[in-house]
């Protein structure tokens, strides 16, 4: 057998659809960000921290928010414990056992501008976290001191992102890598599931076969919502609101009975 047909029978038996999740009120039902500020002693940030935020500059808020909350003396444990407590968001467990049941047809990333001890923490506590091809997310670790260090993800172009994440920029470099490693095969269909106005960006790359899933009546709905109805033609794909993981989990039933 040649290498090209090799390639092409591993293409063949390789995930047909791709779905990438975000993290914060989509995976879970919070913001980690705000959850983790639980930990502090009077659990809550003072006013002056609260209002430093400048707008487009989040990851640089939270590595002050991370750098007080060592300075109040929040250990590891506590960070912990407080990640670990986070609900899921409705229905959303159901989604990922449907999506454990059909491994074979789906291949699941996270893109998130949390960061990585976050997300990997809640996953492994929720026992999901082996599903996840990948995670795209900030880089965040302990340091010698016991402090949570928190990393841009990357620099960008795009003028309607956070500087620190593009995740259309992330969408549109995984799926070319992935191509060339599926020895030129595309995925089927890209799904993207998420609630926030980051989440706008990426759907943005999907195309007429792919289907958005934006949290209902979260920013990343209402603002797709105002790009149907002015129909704008940057916007391509299918969009499904959600309220639970189950309305998800229907919807990819529907497309898995199309075969």
């Amino acid at each position: 057998m040649s290498a090209q047909s090799n390639s092409a029978l591993a293409a063949s038996q390789e995930q047909r659809f791709l779905v990438l999740f975000d993290f914060d009120e989509t995976i879970i039902n919070e913001s980690s960000d705000d959850a983790v500020v639980r930990a502090l002693p009077d659990q809550k940030l003072p006013d002056w921290l609260k209002n430093s935020y400048r707008e487009g500059h989040y990851n640089e808020h939270m590595q002050k928010v991370l750098a007080y909350m060592s300075e109040q003396g929040v250990s590891k444990d506590a960070i912990h414990a407080a990640l670990v407590k986070i609900p899921p968001t409705p229905g959303l467990l159901t989604l990922l056992q449907y999506l454990r049941s059909h491994q074979q047809d789906f291949e699941l990333v996270v893109v998130s501008d949390a960061n990585m001890y976050f997300i990997e923490t809640w996953l492994e506590q929720a026992g999901v976290r082996g599903l996840f091809t990948q995670i795209f997310t900030n880089p965040a670790c302990f340091d010698a001191t016991g402090r949570l260090v928190l990393s841009p993800f990357h620099s960008h172009s795009c003028s309607g992102c956070p500087d620190n994440m593009c995740k259309q920029v992330i969408l549109r470099e995984y799926l070319a890598r992935r191509q060339k490693e599926r020895g030129g095969a595309a995925f089927q269909r890209v799904f993207y599931i998420g609630d926030g106005a980051n989440d706008v960006c990426p759907s943005l790359a999907l195309g007429p076969r792919d289907t958005a899933f934006p949290r209902r009546g979260f920013p990343m709905h209402r603002l797709l919502q105002e790009m149907q109805q002015s129909q704008a033609a940057k916007f391509k794909a299918n969009m499904v609101p959600w309220v639970s993981g189950e309305d998800i989990v229907d919807c990819l039933k529907k497309i898995m009975e199309e075969r």
